[in-house]
């Protein structure tokens, strides 16, 4: 079984990330918006990888003068889903 979140990103050019996790692993992501040619880089690059992982190569990357990036989002969501599940059990 898998889980299908969607999260609203602040600051960044992308407007939502569409996110499908199984056994802790990224199966898909969408982002809606932002640069699609490095965002569709990204969502390859991460597919099939742990969320922790994801968290800690992507956590506190900035875009231009903005003080996070479409990355930093991502790994903001993961963290929030995880969190999320540690509350649960």
């Amino acid at each position: 079984m898998s889980d299908k979140i969607s999260f609203q990103t602040t600051g960044t050019c992308s407007r939502l990330i569409n996110i499908e996790i199984s056994e802790g692993k990224i199966v898909n992501i969408e982002f809606i918006g932002g640069c699609n040619g490095n965002l569709k880089g990204i969502s390859s690059l991460v597919r099939g990888m742990d969320i922790d992982d994801v968290i800690s190569k992507l956590s506190g990357i900035t875009c231009s003068d903005k003080p996070t990036s479409c990355p930093d989002q991502l790994a903001k969501c993961l963290v929030q889903y995880r969190d999320s599940l540690l509350v649960k059990n």
